[in-house]
C-alpha cells in the first residue's frame, strides 16, 4: 500500500515537472508563485529579526536601570 503511494507521488511530481517544463503559463505561475513566496518570507525574517533585536534591546535597557 504505502509502496503504491509513493508510487503514486513520484508519477505526479513527474506529471507536474513536464506539464510546467512544456507549458509557458504554468511555468510563468511557477516563477510568480515563488517570487511571492520568497518575498513574503523575506518580509516574515525581517519582521522576527526586529522583534528579536527590539527584546533584546529592552533586555539590556533592564539590566542598565538595575544597576
Amino acid at each position: 500500500m504505502e509502496k503504491l503511494f509513493c508510487l503514486g507521488v513520484a508519477l505526479g511530481m513527474v506529471g507536474g515537472a513536464l506539464l510546467v517544463a512544456n507549458s509557458y503559463k504554468a511555468r510563468s505561475l511557477v516563477k510568480k508563485s515563488q517570487a511571492e513566496i520568497i518575498d513574503k518570507m523575506d518580509e516574515m525574517m525581517d519582521e522576527r529579526l526586529k522583534a528579536m533585536s527590539e527584546g533584546e534591546e529592552k533586555k539590556t535597557a533592564k539590566k542598565k536601570e538595575q544597576k
